[in-house]
């Protein structure tokens, strides 16, 4: 099961727009925090934790990668109106949990406050970043097992939902952790588009990833002692 990463879900967004791009199909504008490293990195990072790793990445140039940010945060709320955005996605990983995290739950707070996003996706620890923003209070969401108590403290005021692969309260969408973030947005193409269903399928097939399409298939909560404070 690969993890989630950036890389993939700008794979699954491409696939997705260049697919419904002739016939207007919403959601179409989609913006996405770009807060963490991307594919299968993710398992070496850990695994960099318990045994010595060296990484290199040899490539034809030293030139920086080629996905550049479209906009800061000042000319995004500049440049966009109330409700312009369909899709506000906000990926965890270790940037997450930085202490410097000031301009970006300001961001958070002022556009989905502002009834400025249609749909709010947090993914893994993502969830953390959202809830210090005040934007997840009162409202049923999961997040990743192995920051469970940490992400929680942060959002006292959230209904955090353990067992569940992902949870839905509205607007918003959470996925428990990394590879259930996969699993959440092929249910999110399957709810969202006229042709969801057939999409999926076909996307599924093109990046050779079977998703979990019970959200309440939680193996996670149990192995980490997670308490069941809201269920599904």
């Amino acid at each position: 099961m690969p993890p989630f990463s950036t890389t993939t879900l700008l794979t699954i967004l491409t696939l997705l727009i260049l697919t419904t791009l002739a016939t207007p199909s919403p959601p179409l504008p989609y913006a996405i925090f770009l807060l963490r490293a991307f594919g299968p990195l993710s398992p070496l990072q850990l695994l960099a934790r318990h045994h010595l790793l060296t990484l290199h990445l040899p490539a034809r140039t030293l030139a920086p990668p080629s996905l550049a940010r479209t906009h800061t945060f000042a000319s995004f709320l500049a440049d966009f109106a109330l409700g312009a955005i369909d899709v506000l996605i906000i990926p965890g990983g270790a940037r997450a949990r930085s202490p410097d995290l000031g301009p970006e739950v300001d961001f958070i707070r002022r556009v989905v406050g502002a009834g400025q996003v249609g749909h709010l996706v947090t993914i893994c620890t993502g969830s953390g970043v959202a809830a210090q923003a005040g934007v997840l209070d009162g409202r049923r969401v999961t997040t990743n097992r192995g920051a469970w108590a940490t992400v929680g403290a942060v959002g006292p005021a959230v209904k955090w939902v353990a067992p569940a692969c992902w949870a839905v309260d509205g607007n918003i969408w959470s996925p428990s952790g990394v590879s259930a973030g996969l699993d959440l947005i092929f249910a999110f193409i399957k709810g969202k588009y006229p042709d969801g269903p057939a999409l999926a399928t076909k996307f599924s097939g093109l990046i050779e990833y079977q998703p979990n399409t019970n959200s309440s298939h939680d193996p996670w909560s149990g192995y980490f002692n997670i308490p069941t404070p809201n269920q599904l």
